[in-house]
């Protein structure tokens, strides 16, 4: 049995430590916001922070985790209240919404580096989320909105 932190809170796990921390958050915690998508670390759908760095959840055993802060789209906020999820609903970024969690994880990661990030700065650090439906437009705008709200503007 190992312990990790996820969302601020410690959490106990039985997996083996070859695992994925994908499957670990979500078959045995229970937390299923973060998607399986490609299982290769290609298309961002598993993305989670991992001490602040946008990490591919799928590719990284559990046993790498160690005592590193993990958040997922459920540690984000409770009530949707985040900046980042309220551009999202404001706008209607998502269209069949399954690579949402991983967009809005790295599109937080951004904010807190760039405050304020040009379209090049959204571009480079949205690469290899990949989104089927092509939201991608919608997506720079919800980034450049939830830059303004946690600006209060």
């Amino acid at each position: 049995m190992a312990t990790i932190n996820v969302n601020g809170q410690p959490k106990d796990v039985t997996a083996d430590p070859s695992t994925p921390l994908l499957w670990v958050l979500r078959d045995e915690l229970g937390m299923t916001g973060t998607k399986f998508g490609c299982g290769i670390a290609q298309c961002g759908s598993c993305t989670v922070h991992v001490d602040g760095v946008p990490t591919r959840s799928c590719s990284v055993p559990i046993s790498a985790v160690g005592d590193k802060k993990v958040t997922t789209i459920e540690g984000l906020s409770t009530d949707g209240s985040h900046p980042v999820q309220k551009a999202w609903v404001e706008l209607q970024v998502p269209q069949c919404g399954y690579c949402q969690s991983g967009q809005i994880m790295s599109a937080v990661a951004l904010l807190e580096t760039k405050a304020d990030p040009t379209d090049a700065d959204i571009d480079q650090a949205m690469n290899g989320n990949i989104c089927r439906c092509g939201t991608y437009q919608r997506i720079r705008a919800a980034i450049h909105r939830a830059a303004e709200l946690k600006r209060g503007v």
